[in-house]
This record gives structure tokens, C-alpha cells and sequence, in this order.
């Protein structure tokens, strides 16, 4: 059974905890404590209905204010998928979570109140989504029981966000209104809107296509450990474990390694249950080569004639995530892409990007919290890369502030 990543994205009060909520409570899949202790704080705080939105909203700050603050990860399955819901936050000030839900998703999910139709943070969104490589889109027309199940109210921001969307590189967009709070579209198709002939949310989300989002050309196989049992049974094995970034490995296959660039065959390809014939993005996995070369954490394993790129100057998309201290040009931090860890030095703030109005400030040259821009940096040692948009593991990476050990970038490399 196939896994989907999906994340929640939307302004202020549009419902995306009541939308999840609503999700896990039709399909069977919350604990009677759980919803027992929801409908018990719903009744403390005197509201007339159980507030679905609860059983994510779990900070005290959260239910306090009514807001999601911090990026909320929670799991279900139906017969079909299982299914992993990033639940993001819709303030601006929270643009990094939003980011950082975003970057591992498959799906996202746009939320809009229909009472006020597309908003500046619903436009932000969907740019973030396009510029993460979010391969599919579901613009969710949520509250339409407040305006009446209206068709028109539907179709005017069907097409409004459609028009916005061609500015972008949408690969596949979904429009489906929803009532989160009455249930309507969510999980069974309403009969309150019989106008509307397109599927449910959860059945939409049981049959988008992913498997084909995935990079089954590119082989790239980062080493992440080395392993070496220290046992008469297999003093001769030599094994290097990671996680496939993208193409098919095989018993067989001619490979290199970077950056030594000595080629060997693969012996063998095995997963924790032993030997496999083939391995695939995203499975964890042990190479056997048939040639003992020296390999270790950090090393790249790909196809002689496919390679990436090796490269220590490198130009990329960054969205800044400390709100201590602004970037800095000429200021080391150090830099992980896939398993390798390096140093490295901002020589350019290129430009800062507006999210709102995709205008490019090219006299800004610094970056405070939750700003996206474009830079320049330099490694201390060469890194094996691609271009995010062909690959998100192989195209992505975080900056770290070597003082403090904090995360204060993600970034997306652009090749030329």
C-alpha cells in the first residue's frame, strides 16, 4: 500500500484543522478518548457543536487563540492509501512552517473561506506549493454551507484561481467545494450540491496519480553509512546503506561513485528483509559492489553516463528560518545536502523575492525571517547536485548556524 505525503495550507479561521478533523473523524480512524476529551472541551468552552479542529490543534497556545501555530503532523489509512497530513500554519509569520510541511509533500491542500474568496495568503500558498515542486494542487472551496451551497459563488473563485494559477507551473490542479464543519464533499459526495459532478475530497486523494511524480531516470543513491559486520559469518561483508533520491537500482547495473569517480557493478541490493531485485525512490536500502572501492557517509552512487552535477558555487532559492539574526553576506554556515555535510559562505543576495506579487526587489541584499530570496554561495568541498525541480532530494538542502547548531535556511538549488 502506497504512501501519500499531503500538506494543509490556507489564511486565518478557512478551516483547514476543522477539514482534517472532519477527515479522521468520517473515516473511523480517531480513538473514542480522543473524541471524548474534544467533546468535553468543546462543552468547557461552550460551543454549540464538537470542534473537529481540536484533534489536531493540540499546543495550548493553538486552542487558545483558535490558530494553528506549529506545523501538525497526523496519520490515517483507508483500504486504499495511507495517508501522512502536514497541517500548516496560515499566518504569515509562519511562513517557514508552511515551508517546512510543504517540502516533503506529494499533494497540498489550498484552503478558501467562500464567504471571502481568494485572499493575498491564499495566492501565497499556492506560489509557496509551485515553488516547493508540490507536484498536485486541490484548491478546497471550504464554508460553503455559510453562502448557501452557491454555484456561482463556487465558480467565480474556480476562476479566479485558475487565472492565478496560469501565472504559476501548476502541474495538476483540483477544484472541490467542501464543507468541513457539515461534512458535505469531504469524505462521501453531498447531495446539497448536486451542481457539482467532481469527486469527494478523500476519494480524489485515494486515486491522484504519484507514483509517476517520482524520478525513475536520475540514479542517485547518497551513502549514508558503511557497513562492516564484525562477525566470522560475514567478515567479508561491505555494504553502504542509504536511502534511494531517485532511479531504479538492479542487480548488475554499472555504477559510479562520486566524487572518486571509480565505476563498479552492483553485487547486490537487499532491504531489511534480505535480497531484493530492484530498489526505487523513496526506499531504505544496502548496495553490495562487486569491486572494493572506498566509499563512505556523503558519497554519491549514480550511472557513468548520468551523473549530477559536482559543484561548489551554487545558486539557490532560500527561505530564511531565524528570526535571531538576519543572512549575512560573507558569513559561514554550514551547509547539509542529502547525507554530506560541508561549510560554506553567502557571497551574494542576488534578490529578495515578494511573495505576494512575485516581484523581485534586486536591492535587497539581506534576508530576516521567513523572507525567500535568491543567493549565491561557495562550498568548502564539492557537492553532488541537481536542480530541485528534477530532483527534490538531490535539489534541496538546509543551512545551519555552526554557533548555536540551529537551522536558519532550507534551500532549493538552480542549475544554469
Amino acid at each position: 500500500m502506497d504512501i501519500l505525503r499531503f500538506a494543509t495550507a490556507g489564511s486565518v479561521d478557512d478551516g483547514k484543522s476543522t477539514l482534517i478533523g472532519r477527515l479522521l473523524y468520517d473515516t473511523k480512524t480517531v480513538f473514542q478518548d480522543q473524541m471524548d476529551a474534544v467533546e468535553r472541551v468543546s462543552k468547557d468552552r461552550g460551543e454549540e457543536y464538537v470542534n473537529l479542529a481540536l484533534l489536531t490543534d493540540g499546543l495550548r497556545a493553538e486552542r487558545e487563540q483558535g490558530i494553528t501555530i506549529d506545523v501538525a503532523y497526523r496519520y490515517f489509512a483507508t483500504p486504499t492509501r495511507k495517508f501522512i497530513i502536514a497541517d500548516t500554519p496560515g499566518h504569515i509569520q509562519y511562513t517557514r512552517n508552511m515551508v517546512t510541511g510543504a517540502s516533503t509533500a506529494d499533494l497540498a491542500l489550498i484552503l478558501v473561506d467562500a464567504r471571502k474568496g481568494l485572499v493575498e495568503q491564499s495566492r501565497r500558498h499556492a506560489f509557496l506549493a509551485t515553488l516547493l515542486q508540490v507536484p498536485h494542487l486541490v484548491l478546497v472551496v471550504n464554508k460553503m454551507d455559510l453562502v448557501d451551497y452557491s454555484q456561482e459563488v463556487y465558480e467565480r473563485i474556480h476562476a479566479e484561481f485558475t487565472n492565478f494559477a496560469t501565472k504559476l507551473r501548476v502541474r495538476d490542479l483540483q477544484v472541490i467545494p467542501v464543507s468541513a464543519l457539515q461534512g458535505d464533499n469531504v469524505v462521501t459526495r453531498s447531495e446539497t450540491m448536486p451542481w457539482y459532478d467532481g469527486p469527494s475530497l478523500l476519494h480524489h486523494l485515494e486515486h491522484v496519480h504519484v507514483a509517476s511524480d517520482r524520478n525513475l531516470v536520475d540514479v542517485r543513491f547518497p551513502v549514508q553509512y558503511v557497513i562492516r559486520p564484525m562477525s566470522e559469518e560475514y567478515h567479508d561483508y561491505r555494504g553502504y546503506a542509504g536511502q534511494v533520491a531517485g532511479g531504479v537500482l538492479k542487480k548488475g547495473d554499472e555504477v559510479m561513485v562520486l566524487p572518486s569517480g571509480f565505476t563498479s557493478t552492483i553485487a547486490a541490493v537487499e532491504d531489511a528483509d534480505g535480497p531484493i531485485d530492484e530498489a526505487y525512490a523513496p526506499m531504505s536500502i544496502t548496495v553490495r559492489l562487486s569491486d572494493e572501492i572506498d566509499i563512505s557517509r556523503g558519497d554519491m552512487i549514480c550511472r557513468p553516463h548520468n551523473q549530477p552535477t559536482v559543484a561548489q558555487d551554487i545558486d539557490a532559492v532560500v527561505c530564511w528560518m531565524d528570526e535571531s539574526a538576519a543572512l549575512q553576506v560573507g558569513k559561514k554556515y554550514a551547509i547539509k545536502h542529502t547525507t554530506r555535510m560541508a561549510r560554506c559562505a553567502i557571497r551574494d543576495v542576488q534578490y529578495r523575492l515578494d511573495v505576494n506579487t512575485l516581484h523581485r526587489d534586486e536591492n535587497h541584499h539581506s534576508l530576516t525571517l521567513n523572507e525567500i530570496g535568491r543567493v549565491r554561495l561557495r562550498t568548502t568541498v564539492p557537492l553532488m547536485v541537481d536542480d530541485y525541480s528534477r530532483n527534490r532530494t538531490t535539489g534541496g538542502f538546509v543551512l545551519i548556524d555552526e554557533a548555536t547548531n540551529r537551522t536558519v535556511a532550507a534551500g532549493m538549488i538552480l542549475l544554469p
